[in-house]
């Protein structure tokens, strides 16, 4: 079995795997009009973006450049049983939109699909 290439690392900060296209976002606007499953990647979910995202039933995953275990974002990841990779820096700029990844959220590690 050949090993997965590894995209990028961060904080493990809420566990699961799973695999799906990238949707970069920063505003509640653009998760309101997720209409397809996806993983969203943003250098920080904001508090204002949290009760979108908890409505939103398109998020697989999320991913942030900045955050830790204990920040709002990954306390609501772990709510919801969202696998959430905290302090990948530079995910926003690695990760395009429509790449296809997989990630582990209890590691902290993003691969290529």
């Amino acid at each position: 079995m050949p090993k997965k290439k590894i995209i990028l690392t961060g904080i493990g900060a809420s566990p699961g795997e799973i695999g799906g296209r990238v949707e970069i976002v920063n505003s509640s606007k653009e998760i309101n009009g997720l209409k397809e499953c996806r993983i969203i990647v943003s250098s920080f979910l904001t508090p204002d973006l949290l009760p979108e995202i908890k409505k939103n039933k398109y998020i697989l995953g999320m991913v942030t450049d900045r955050g830790g275990r204990t920040c709002h974002a990954a306390i609501v990841a772990r709510e919801l049983g969202i696998p959430y990779i905290a302090g990948a820096m530079n995910a926003t700029k690695l990760l395009s939109k429509n790449k296809e990844i997989n990630m582990d959220g209890r590691k902290g590690i993003i691969y290529e699909a």
